[in-house]
C-alpha cells in the first residue's frame, strides 16, 4: 500500500468533503485516510488502482483531480 496525496479543485464545504470521501471509498483497494477542502490522502494498492480510477471517483463526486503526489 502506498500513500497518495490528491489535490482536488472545486471543493468548498463539508458536503464536498463527504461526497469525495464517499466516492473514493467505493474504490476497491483504496483506503481513505483523510479528506479536507482541496485535498485527500488515500492509501492505494498501486498494482490495482490507477490515477484514472481516482480521477473518475473525484469527478463522480462533482470535482476535478488536478494532481496526485
Amino acid at each position: 500500500m502506498k500513500i497518495q496525496q490528491l489535490t482536488i479543485e472545486g471543493m468548498s464545504c463539508g458536503h464536498c468533503i463527504t461526497a469525495v470521501k464517499h466516492q473514493l471509498g467505493k474504490l476497491a483497494n483504496v483506503k481513505v485516510e483523510d479528506v479536507q477542502i482541496g485535498n485527500a490522502k488515500v492509501q492505494i494498492d498501486e498494482s490495482n488502482v490507477t490515477t484514472e480510477q481516482l480521477s473518475k471517483a473525484v469527478e463522480d463526486a462533482g470535482y476535478k483531480l488536478v494532481a496526485v503526489n
